[in-house]
């Protein structure tokens, strides 16, 4: 079996969630949003290397809230200024045994497993992975002289993670320097012309960044439960 590796990004600050704390630490279920998170990976892909990146200043805070949970084994880092350094650092920290590496957003703790093994045996497959859904609004793209134009939604696609990509390819692809169009993983490796394959992903899996989002993802969990 391929060793995997796992880089969940933790380095929001919580500012649209008006929280005292980082949202990642928030509690969700009576767990950690990023304990959560954690946990979905460790049950998924079993025996995978699992490292938290985490701004320097929270780690100690991380280690001592942790401490009180049943929590998957895991390591943590300290990210860098931007998303970028994050990973990159994330990628360093994991062995050069790994095959696979499977770079999650901390805050989406409502992805399922059905999801991470969906999208990693793609991976396996394509070599780059992203999970995307359909999108149901109507769009408009503005003009530099004040107008605008519709975008035909059929060729619109909202992007979630995990993304997933063969290890060779994504530590290629995070050698690169830095530039503001990176704004995941898939852009840093598609900018290597590496092109993305694309599985369905979940309505489910939302990115938790507001107060609603999380009184969304507790009703979430409590119907499941029911």
């Amino acid at each position: 079996m391929a060793k995997r590796g796992v880089i969940i990004v933790a380095g929001g600050m919580g500012s649209r969630m008006h929280s005292a704390i980082p949202k990642q630490f928030l509690m969700l279920g009576g767990m950690p949003v990023l304990a959560r998170t954690i946990n979905l990976f460790a049950e998924a892909l079993p025996s995978s290397d699992i490292v938290v990146v985490l701004p320097e200043a929270y780690i100690a805070l991380w280690n001592n809230l942790a401490a009180r949970f049943d929590i998957a084994p895991h390591r943590t880092v300290a990210g860098g200024k931007e998303r970028f350094h994050s990973v990159r650092c994330g990628i360093e920290a994991l062995g050069s045994e790994v095959e696979y590496i499977a770079v999650h957003d901390a805050v989406r703790a409502l992805a399922t497993k059905r999801l991470v093994i969906r999208a990693m045996l793609d991976a396996e497959k394509s070599g780059a992975t992203v999970p995307v859904i359909e999108v149901s609004d109507s769009y408009r793209a503005m003009e530099t002289d004040g107008g605008s134009h519709i975008v035909p939604r059929s060729r619109l696609r909202i992007v979630q993670t995990p993304q997933i990509f063969s290890a060779p390819l994504l530590r290629s692809a995070y050698e690169q320097p830095y530039t503001p169009s990176f704004t995941d993983d898939a852009s840093v490796v598609e900018a290597m012309g590496k092109r993305i394959s694309l599985v369905e992903g979940e309505r489910s899996n939302i990115k938790l960044t507001t107060p609603e989002d999380m009184e969304y993802a507790e009703w979430l969990l409590q119907r499941e439960e029911e």
